[in-house]
């Protein structure tokens, strides 16, 4: 499994707004992507401007095969549905790793 880790700054009043819309465009989209397993939004309770979506993949090569042109699509979609684009300021990849049970 890959988790695709990301951070984005959001004003605290738009917050909630901020996570439904991304629920409703960009979870729907990569649900909908072969190799999805899941998202999960983490709020940081001393940072009220700090939204991280950990978003697990099956693979890289599932994650990564998504094309530019329909990212950039949805991209374009949620940006027009929040009145605002909202930059990643942070981004990592992991990879899980599973110990054999002893």
């Amino acid at each position: 499994m890959v988790i695709e880790w990301l951070k984005i700054e959001v004003p605290p009043e738009i917050r909630e707004k901020y996570i439904q819309k991304d629920a409703e465009i960009w979870t729907a989209f990569l649900a909908t992507c072969p190799g999805f397993l899941g998202k999960e939004v983490w709020l940081n309770p001393n940072d009220p401007t700090a939204v991280t979506l950990v978003i697990r993949w099956e693979t890289r090569e599932h994650w990564k095969s998504i094309s530019s042109e329909r990212l950039q699509q949805v991209e374009e979609q949620f940006d027009q549905a929040m009145g605002y684009s909202y930059p990643i300021i942070d981004s990592a990849e992991y990879q899980v790793r599973k110990f054999p049970q002893v």
